[in-house]
């Protein structure tokens, strides 16, 4: 399939005026999804997503219904352990910046996903986990929730339908390791940001001990689109195996650095073309595929398939999709060791 990188899906909203605002989002079909969210059964819509092949966001592509699926559901009533859903919006990766525009031009879309991912997973409370810096992402998402809360898709029997949910927006401490889940969960419940281990998973071990997902910003506000679309139009874009659209940032010697959607499984060329070519025509050297932390690629990588298949085979990770692109006046050696030098986590850049 050759990926058409002009159908919007996550981005539509961005352009609008005041994008990120209830209004806005109610005048281009916000929270339409989540009305015909909530007249299904939740085990339809894990299915739905399920067979919609959407995988997780945030690097490690693991498919999101299934994922849903682990949280155990047969526990109910007094003593049975609440479940929750935890958004991961700390993107601490160097390179990466596809979150942050999310929940500046169009929180919304998260928040609609959080609801429509609490209800098939019966969780009755979200936290989003945005990390310290971010101070404006933090202030917009937090009045975004105000919004929904106002306008009844928050609280107590959301639109009639008998569901309840909270959300809480958490400002994390700027930590890198944040970004791994269990470590975030730690954070969350007040303790130094650690990873656990595993077993036990958060799916039946997770916040406080309870069943617990954690999903990604970009995975979560993909999730109203294939409600509103169905799982055959989101698998319609993208390959076989990574299906969907990506929010792909591009950033260093181009002329148009940015955020970029397109279907996955886009070359480095086409997004080149996208992005307006090489940055005064000085020729490619090298680039990451998915941030500082992934096997550098270079000028013959330029047709691989920018999906989870695709740069594995050829060597590197889809990771962030934080597209770095470098010409040949830099030095691979001295971008290492800058990499080294800046990357809060200087371990997982050695040489593979």
């Amino acid at each position: 399939m050759t990926p058409d990188p002009l159908t919007p899906v996550l981005t539509r909203r961005w352009q609008s005026p005041r994008s990120w605002s209830i209004d806005t989002y109610e005048q281009l079909e916000g929270y339409q999804a989540l009305r015909t969210a909530l007249t299904a059964h939740p085990d339809q819509l894990i299915q739905l997503v399920k067979d919609s092949g959407l995988r997780g966001r945030g690097g490690a592509g693991f498919p999101t219904g299934m994922k849903w699926s682990f949280i155990p559901q047969g526990a109910t009533g007094p003593g049975a352990k609440p479940k929750y859903l935890v958004i991961n919006a700390d993107e601490g990766e160097p390179g990466t910046c596809k979150d942050i525009p999310t929940m500046m031009a169009d929180p919304h879309s998260l928040i609609e996903g959080c609801i429509i991912t609490s209800f098939a997973i019966r969780a009755n409370f979200c936290a989003i986990y945005i990390r310290g810096e971010a101070l404006h992402p933090i202030r917009r998402v937090r009045r975004a929730v105000e919004e929904a809360y106002a306008k009844g898709y928050l609280g107590k029997d959301i639109l009639g339908s008998g569901f309840d949910l909270d959300i809480v927006v958490h400002a994390g401490a700027g930590a890198y390791i944040c970004g791994e889940e269990t470590a975030l969960l730690d954070s969350l419940e007040g303790r130094r940001g650690q990873p656990r281990l595993k077993p036990p998973f958060p799916a039946t071990s997770g916040l406080y001990a309870s069943p617990t997902v954690v999903n990604n910003v970009e995975t979560i506000a993909s999730v109203p689109a294939i409600v509103q679309g169905g799982s055959d139009w989101f698998r319609s874009m993208g390959t076989e195996k990574s299906p969907g659209p990506k929010i792909y940032s591009v950033s260093g010697h181009v002329e148009r650095p940015g955020q970029y959607e397109a279907p996955l499984g886009i070359t480095l060329r086409q997004l080149l073309e996208m992005a307006g070519g090489m940055k005064d025509g000085i020729p490619l050297k090298f680039w990451t595929p998915g941030g500082s932390s992934t096997p550098l690629f270079t000028a013959e990588h330029l047709d691989v398939p920018l999906d989870f298949e695709g740069a594995a085979a050829a060597g590197s990770m889809l990771g962030t999709t934080a597209v770095q692109v470098f010409n040949e006046t830099v030095s691979v050696p001295w971008a290492v060791a800058r990499h080294l030098r800046q990357h809060p986590r200087p371990e997982l850049l050695r040489p593979r």
